[in-house]
């Protein structure tokens, strides 16, 4: 069993202490005047769960199935032309806080210290794959090309596919919406699709949205990430990842 009830304090508590400062962005000191604990109890007890939560990571990060899913089966707008897709892979970025040597490649356009994260996301809005911690000023089709070069990385099974942006190169097993040609769904408004391509496109983003709204739910859920952490870098590149598995 990760974690145990002591003396000083139950496993529901240690939980919910931990709940508060990934939900909340709280402070040690803040929860411990809530708790009436010690800052160095706390301090434990965070990085005790933080280690639990880390280790269900394989039971709750899981590939997705390969049947078609439901939203896609049940939609002619989608099936059959969506019918080998598995989701959607995109990036979003973290704020962080980082030594002062390495924040060159952390600062991003809003001159704010940020980590970029890689996810892969199902139908369901959840969580198939999560690459934390690479630097901000890192392209996303660098990470994915990591995503996939880990031994324990992203898998992309035979004749399926995920849904990315423009920003990514087309192939085997990652499908980018046509370039030069209306995307997003806003730039259509009530105006109906011209031609092929702005049709591929404007059902490609309607599926794509999912990993958007996924990243939306994950950061209105739990605050820590809307905000830079005073925690050390390893430790906010685990509790993002602990945040998606919480999430899922």
């Amino acid at each position: 069993m990760l974690l145990k009830d002591s003396i000083h304090s139950t496993i529901e508590e240690q939980v919910s202490m931990f709940l508060h400062l990934v939900g909340h962005n709280q402070r040690f000191r803040v929860i411990s005047l809530t708790f009436r604990r010690s800052i160095e109890t706390i301090s434990r007890y965070f990085q005790e769960v933080l280690y639990a939560v880390g280790e269900l990571r394989n039971e709750t990060i899981l590939p997705p199935a390969t049947s078609v899913h439901p939203r896609i089966l049940n939609r002619r707008r989608w099936y059959p032309y969506f019918k080998d897709c598995l989701g959607a892979i995109d990036g979003t970025h973290v704020l962080a806080r980082v030594p002062v040597k390495m924040q060159p490649a952390f600062i991003g356009r809003k001159h704010t210290t940020t980590q970029n994260v890689l996810a892969a996301v199902d139908f369901d809005l959840r969580f198939t794959y999560v690459l934390a911690g690479w630097e901000e000023s890192a392209h996303d089709a660098l990470i994915l090309a990591d995503a996939l070069e880990r031994e324990d990385g992203l898998r992309v099974p035979p004749g399926k596919f995920y849904l990315v942006d423009a920003g990514y190169a087309i192939r085997p097993g990652f499908l980018p919406p046509y370039r030069a040609t209306r995307y997003h769904l806003r730039e259509f408004g009530n105006n109906r699709p011209r031609d092929q391509r702005e049709l591929f496109n404007l059902r490609h983003s309607s599926l794509r949205v999912t990993v958007e709204r996924a990243f939306g739910a994950l950061k209105n859920r739990f605050k820590i990430m809307y905000n830079k952490s005073f925690h050390p870098f390893k430790t906010q590149v685990k509790f993002v990842i602990a945040c998606c598995i919480l999430h899922n």
